[in-house]
C-alpha cells in the first residue's frame, strides 16, 4: 500500500494541513469508463493562452457527495483529505476554454495509482485527462498528471482550522492562502462556494509557462466580499 501522510509538507504547524492527512491506496481501483464530448461537453480545440489550477476542499466535497457511487476512497476507507487536486486546466485567450481535443484511451492503471493521493478519484483522473490534458500539446497522461502534481505539491496551506472558525470573506481566505505560498497573491487565486455559501474550490491563475499570474475579470469565482463558511468536517 502506498501511504501519504500530514508530514507530505514541510514540519511547519497549520501550513501542510490543506493536503492529505492519511490516504492509503488499495491493490485493486475501481473501474473505469471513458470520458467522452458530448452535446453539453462539446469537443473544442483552440489555442491555450493560460491554466487554471483547481483544488477541492474535500470535507466540503464529502459532505455533498460522499453517498454518491466512487465517492468512498476519498470520503471513507480510512483516508482523510484537506485539499485535493481536482486538475490542471488549459485556458483560451478569453471566455472560452479548450476541451476534449483528442479522442483518448483508458489512462493507465499505473499512472491513476500515482495519482489517488492527490486527485482522489480513479473517474476523476480519466475526466481531467480526456477533457483537460488532451488539450496541452505533447503530453501523454503520465506527463500531464506529473505536471499538475508538482503544482499541486507546491502549494502550502494556512491553518484552515482556524481559519473555519473566524467570519471568513473570500478575499481574506485568497489573502490566507497567498501568504502561505511565496510569489502567490490574493489577486492570483478565486474562490468558489456552495449556493449556501461554504468553501468549495480555490482556483490559482497560470501562465503558459506555468508560473502565477493574476486572475483576469472573467475568472470565475466569488467576489472578494463575499462571506465564506468553511466546513470541518467531524474535526
Amino acid at each position: 500500500m502506498l501511504r501519504a501522510a500530514l508530514a507530505l509538507a514541510t514540519g511547519l504547524p497549520g501550513v501542510a494541513a490543506g493536503q492529505a492527512y492519511s490516504c492509503s491506496v488499495p491493490g485493486g481501483i475501481e473501474r473505469v469508463r471513458p470520458d467522452l464530448p458530448s452535446g453539453r461537453e462539446p469537443a473544442r480545440v483552440m489555442p491555450v493562452a493560460s491554466y487554471t489550477l483547481a483544488i477541492t476542499w474535500t470535507p466540503q466535497y464529502c459532505r455533498d457527495n460522499g453517498d454518491r457511487p466512487g465517492s468512498a476512497f476519498q470520503c471513507g476507507a480510512g483516508n482523510r483529505f484537506g485539499f485535493t487536486l481536482h486538475g490542471l486546466w488549459p485556458d483560451g485567450a478569453g471566455k472560452t476554454w479548450p476541451q476534449y481535443c483528442a479522442a483518448t484511451a483508458i489512462v493507465p492503471q499505473a499512472v491513476i495509482k500515482r495519482q489517488l493521493c492527490s486527485t482522489p478519484s480513479a473517474q476523476l483522473i480519466q475526466h481531467e485527462w480526456a477533457k483537460h490534458g488532451t488539450c496541452m500539446p505533447g503530453y501523454q497522461p503520465a506527463r500531464y498528471f506529473r505536471q499538475s502534481s508538482s503544482l499541486y505539491a507546491r502549494l502550502r496551506y494556512p491553518d484552515m482550522d482556524a481559519l473555519s472558525r473566524t467570519p471568513m470573506t473570500a478575499g481574506r481566505l485568497a489573502s490566507a492562502m497567498a501568504s502561505a505560498n511565496p510569489g502567490l497573491e490574493a489577486s492570483m487565486i478565486r474562490v468558489t462556494a456552495t449556493r449556501q455559501g461554504w468553501l468549495d474550490e480555490l482556483w490559482i491563475c497560470l501562465d503558459t509557462r506555468f508560473r502565477y499570474r493574476r486572475c483576469p475579470a472573467h475568472a470565475g469565482g466569488v467576489t472578494s466580499g463575499t462571506a465564506i463558511k468553511i466546513w470541518r468536517g467531524g474535526r
